[in-house]
């Protein structure tokens, strides 16, 4: 079995000496770095980094670690996180009508391609409900409408809270999830059917038909109160022709999809993705 590791993402004003001070940190403390990152982005004036070494032989227990560190961290006024390998997220699959993405979310999981629960899916269609069943993963019927959406909303995290959710997935959810409930729960990530920021919204693959585009795309991004701009965790992209029908720029923007949001899930569980403003750093 892979040894169990702590990772920081870390985020600050650049200048001289942070990678050895941060280094420094895990060395000081006995522990052996087997992934380190870093980028600079002049223009914002910032450093970030990816730091993960070994838990085992460190000296630190897992709960002093954070207190530790942010002693090193306070004094730089440096945004930080702290995660553990052998912690595994709890995730909730939402979803309306469509099940590609969900199968494919499941399939991964059960497949052991990424390390995660999934012990919840919630959808405002009563339709998947044979798939959780199948899958034997609680599924949760809430149906939304202009009038009761702020009551159904707070349905939905009363679930998360009670099953201890650490990540919610938009898996072809076709409803607008609110501002309010992105401040309240913000660990999010959304699956567009195009190539964001090019067609914007409802039926997308119709509109890039009208145009005539040669290739169409998939885009995974965190949740934010701005419908369709937050910051985005990967994307992707097929060609297509002339002799395409919508429908097969459907079947063939389904399956840039599941992949794409497989990515950005892994990504994110794997906790190589760092966003900082509107825009993420992903650490390969």
């Amino acid at each position: 079995m892979t040894k169990p590791t702590a990772t920081l993402l870390i985020s600050c004003a650049d200048q001289r000496g942070l990678v050895a001070k941060f280094a420094n940190f895990i060395y000081a403390n006995g522990g052996n770095i087997i992934h380190a990152d870093q980028h600079t982005d002049s223009e914002a004036g910032l450093f970030l980094t990816r730091m993960e070494w070994e838990l085992e032989g460190f000296n630190l227990p897992k709960e002093v670690i954070a207190p530790a560190f942010n002693a090193i961290a306070q004094p730089l006024d440096a945004k930080w996180e702290l995660h553990f390998s052998d912690t595994i997220p709890r995730i909730a699959i939402w979803v309306s009508r469509q099940d590609h993405c969900l199968f494919d979310l499941i399939w991964r999981q059960r497949a052991k391609e990424f390390a995660a629960d999934i012990p919840l899916i919630i959808s405002n269609h009563p339709n998947l409900q044979t798939v959780a069943e199948q899958f034997g993963i609680d599924f949760n019927h809430i149906p939304i409408t202009k009038d009761n959406k702020a009551e159904q909303e707070a349905k939905q995290l009363e679930l998360l809270q009670k099953y201890k959710i650490d990540l919610v997935v938009l898996a072809k959810y076709m409803q607008v999830v609110s501002a309010d409930f992105i401040e309240k729960f913000p660990q999010i990530i959304n699956i567009h059917h195009s190539f964001l920021p090019a067609f914007v919204g409802a039926n997308p693959y119709h509109r890039a038909f009208e145009r005539g585009v040669k290739i169409i795309g998939a885009t995974a991004h965190y949740a934010t109160a701005d419908l369709d701009a937050g910051p985005i965790i990967e994307q992707d992209v097929v060609r297509v022709s002339h002799r395409d029908e919508v429908e097969d720029l459907i079947r063939k923007g389904k399956d840039l999809e599941r992949v794409v949001l497989a990515r950005a899930v892994r990504l994110h569980l794997q906790n190589r993705v760092l966003v900082y403003t509107n825009r993420t750093v992903v650490f390969g």
